[in-house]
């Protein structure tokens, strides 16, 4: 192998959706970075895989980065691999990656499993245009904050959330963004993968009442539908029953999210509703 970092994806579950030519590189650098060496000895002891291992995580990443340039410009050939997936989506690396280029060495990558593209092609909502948003914060009204900077968006939305906060995220998507289609997929290629697709209000009633499912969680959230035409007395009525629910802010939140309409005009109708001038 020539000197350089080759970045690898590796099985989100299943362990057998590794490609060939990962295996081979594998086998074959010098050195494998992994976020946990306890969880990609679990993938070498199923492919008899025996190359050393070290952890290359945010937690040590500022100090172990030089060595792995060092050992680069040394003639090795050095893998990165995260926990699942493909690294760097979600995953520490790209500091690593600028700092290569910087020093003119190879950096190559080798497709494979994605959780994030894994769940978009069984969400049955539109793929032509997506955004992937990673996690949003764990805290509510920062939540709320970061979901209503996605409004506007023509776009599906991809989240990776923690399955304790599911419930409270969807939630919080009806309030921002409204009752749009949302799919959660959970333990994809894994025995118990599970799909479930709805409105935002129905899947959070759902898990407001089972509780947190277990396994890694992604949430794909439909484009609003804005091509249909909203007449004044339809955004009035959704108006109104935002208001006895929400406060103004959220209120106006909801139903630009859903209409898709321009928030200042959603607001300024809001206004005349509350006092009762409509």
């Amino acid at each position: 192998m020539e000197p350089g970092l080759y970045i690898v994806a590796t099985p989100i579950g299943n362990a057998r959706d590794i490609t060939l030519r990962a295996l081979d590189v594998l086998a074959e650098a010098d050195l494998v970075l992994c976020e946990d060496t306890r969880v990609t000895s679990k993938l070498f002891a199923i492919h008899g895989l025996k190359t050393p291992l070290r952890a290359y995580h945010e937690h040590n990443a500022a100090t172990e980065r030089p060595k792995v340039i060092a050992r680069i410009q040394d003639g090795a050939s050095v893998a990165l691999v995260s926990d699942a997936g493909t690294p760097l989506i979600s995953d520490p690396g790209y500091k690593l990656v600028q700092a290569l280029l910087e020093e003119d060495l190879a950096v190559t990558t080798l497709p494979g499993a994605s959780s994030v593209m894994a769940a978009l092609t069984l969400a049955s909502l539109p793929t032509d245009r997506f955004l992937f948003a990673g996690f949003l914060p764990p805290k509510q009204a920062a939540r709320r904050t970061s979901l209503e900077e996605l409004q506007g968006l023509t776009a599906s939305l991809v989240f990776l959330e923690s399955p304790r906060r599911l419930a409270a995220m969807l939630a919080d998507v009806v309030t921002a963004l409204g009752d749009r289609q949302v799919s959660v997929a959970r333990e994809l290629t894994k025995k118990f993968e599970e799909v479930r697709r709805g409105t935002a209000a129905e899947l959070a009633a759902h898990y407001d009442e089972v509780g947190a499912p277990k396994g890694e969680v992604v949430v794909i959230v439909g484009p609003p539908e804005g091509d249909a035409v909203i007449d004044e007395a339809s955004v009035d009525d959704m108006l109104r029953k935002a208001l006895t629910q929400h406060s103004l802010k959220d209120a106006v939140a909801a139903v630009t999210g859903a209409t898709g309409l321009k928030r200042r005009e959603v607001y300024s109708r809001a206004l005349d509703l509350s006092k009762g001038e409509v």
